[in-house]
């Protein structure tokens, strides 16, 4: 599968070659353009990089099922329904609800099912990161070097996300345990596909690749052009979230702070997050009007009063958790107050209780809402976590803060009730009883719905428990999972078989993740 599915999406980077990137992201191919013209100057091979931003919230990863593969928001929304923290009220049309009743494993024979999909669009970005890579000495592309240091920069640091991703979907979180396979160079129909080494080899490779992207953006005057574009401080941020995965937490500390600095950031509240103007996002695509993905795009399952049939199965914080939410917290404001929804009935928002409203549509009309990637609030909870986890807790302490006295009245009292401790809560749906807690608690709530909860439990070690006593649990209760202890098979994705028939490295007897679910 891997000659194959880089093959037919390797072209993508071919047809964005002709577009620029002036005041938004324009990607809109008009022709195809061979390999001389997209690197012969650093501003056309821009272009191609361009290319693989706009890839990032397009479909078409499977060979059916359009509706729930539209890109990277899609697979953030899998992994995250995947947790404790979020769910749906309903069915519906079966899109994404699969993911949340843990019903999707039979589907990795199929082209159309998540881990297919999953593993064509990261593998695709890292197609496209490589063809750019292998450029990299390309006398032509040193008519403007500064450019060149930022295009690198950012292919390198795409390429570290994708395996970042990879390699937590489909293997637990130990190294010494099988990865993925790693490809670092052009593929072709007549590339011999990889084995999949270890997680540790994956890891060996996001390190090098990321800190490779950050030298070169260190290296470039040129500063972010579009909130789209990986810059160093975005780089930064990627490496710090690789170093949690690691358990490096001094050098997740030393990334974030370090991400933190880009210039004008604010941790201000917003009411929804879905705007890549906002001061602190770092990191965003923005999806204009003449770009609209229409039914295809993930607010029109997640955004209650835009209309569509697909919206009707209502996404919801869990109950545990909005009630934890302190009373003077502004962040109460982005789920439906069970206390108001009866005076609300009348609009189709609020047909039930904490339903969401902070990942909407900015114009559901137009079918425009940007999809936010990364903010500068995780990189302050990361620096809370990792200093946490080394027992430094006044530095724990200020940098939960800088999240926190920008959303709660109160948060003086509300942290001082946790006493320093870097002990977690096995059951994470009973109670906050630790500064480690207090600080995890505050990432569940203020990346909800944005960074993937599984990929928070993996790398913890924590189990998945829904079937908290706190009352009224809203999980749902036909036929949904409710408990699954820390390293279940469940947790990641079988491998594809498409790659087992198209990847001869790879023997379907040994090489699968096992499946005893």
């Amino acid at each position: 599968m891997m000659k194959k599915l880089t093959y037919i999406l390797l072209s993508a980077v071919l047809l964005a070659a002709t577009a620029g990137c002036e005041d938004h992201l324009n990607t809109n191919p008009t022709t195809t353009a061979d390999e001389s013209t997209v690197f012969a100057s650093a501003s056309n091979a821009m272009a191609a990089m361009n290319g693989t931003y706009r890839l990032m919230y397009t479909y078409g990863w499977g060979s059916g099922w359009e509706a729930e593969n539209g890109g990277i928001m899609a697979y953030i929304t899998a992994s995250d329904l995947m947790g404790e923290d979020r769910l749906m009220n309903d069915m519906g049309s079966g899109w994404f609800y699969m993911d949340y009743a843990y019903n999707i494993f039979g589907d990795y024979t199929s082209s159309a099912g998540r881990q297919y999909q999953t593993w064509n669009f990261f593998y695709t970005l890292i197609s496209n990161a490589n063809y750019i890579i292998a450029h990299e000495n390309d006398e032509a592309l040193q008519d403007d070097p500064d450019l060149a240091n930022y295009l690198f920069g950012q292919a390198y640091a795409m390429r570290a996300y994708c395996y970042l991703w990879l390699v937590q979907s489909y293997q637990q979180n130990d190294p010494s345990l099988p990865g993925v396979p790693v490809y670092t160079e052009p593929t072709t129909p007549e590339s011999e596909g990889k084995g999949r080494g270890t997680v540790q080899d994956v890891y060996t490779r996001i390190n090098e690749d990321i800190n490779t992207g950050i030298g070169y953006l260190e290296n470039s005057s040129v500063e972010q052009q579009h909130p789209s574009h990986i810059d160093k401080y975005v780089a930064y941020g990627i490496k710090a979230r690789a170093m949690m995965v690691q358990h490096n937490y001094k050098e997740a500390v030393t990334a974030a702070k370090e991400a933190l600095k880009k210039p004008g950031m604010s941790l201000a509240f917003t009411e929804t997050v879905n705007d890549v103007a906002a001061a602190n996002v770092m990191w965003g695509l923005e999806i204009l009007t003449d770009q609209g993905i229409g039914t295809i795009g993930i607010y029109n399952h997640m955004d209650a009063d835009c209309g569509s049939t697909y919206s009707e199965a209502q996404h919801l914080i869990s109950s545990w958790l909005y009630d934890q939410i302190p009373v003077t917290d502004s962040r109460r404001a982005w789920w439906t107050d069970p206390a108001e929804a009866d005076e609300k009935a009348d609009l189709p928002s609020y047909q039930k209780p904490y339903i969401q409203h902070k990942l909407v549509y900015k114009n559901a009309a137009s079918g425009t809402g940007d999809y936010i990637l990364m903010r500068g609030e995780e990189m302050a909870l990361i620096v809370a976590e990792a200093a946490c986890h080394d027992g430094d807790y006044t530095t724990a302490r200020e940098y939960v803060k800088m999240v926190t006295s920008q959303r709660d009245s109160d948060y003086e009292a509300n942290l001082a009730k946790y006493p320093d401790s870097n002990v977690i809560t096995t059951e994470t749906s009973s109670h906050i009883a630790s500064l480690m807690d207090y600080i995890l608690f505050q990432r569940r709530v203020e990346l909800w719905g944005e960074f993937p909860r599984m990929q928070d439990l993996q790398r913890l070690g924590l189990p998945m428990h829904r079937n908290y006593s706190y009352q009224p649990n809203n999980h749902t209760t036909d036929g949904i999972p409710y408990d699954y202890e820390a390293g279940y098979d469940g947790f990641i994705y079988a491998i594809p078989l498409e790659e087992f028939n198209g990847n001869t490295a790879l023997n379907p007897e040994t090489d699968q993740n096992p499946m005893d679910y």
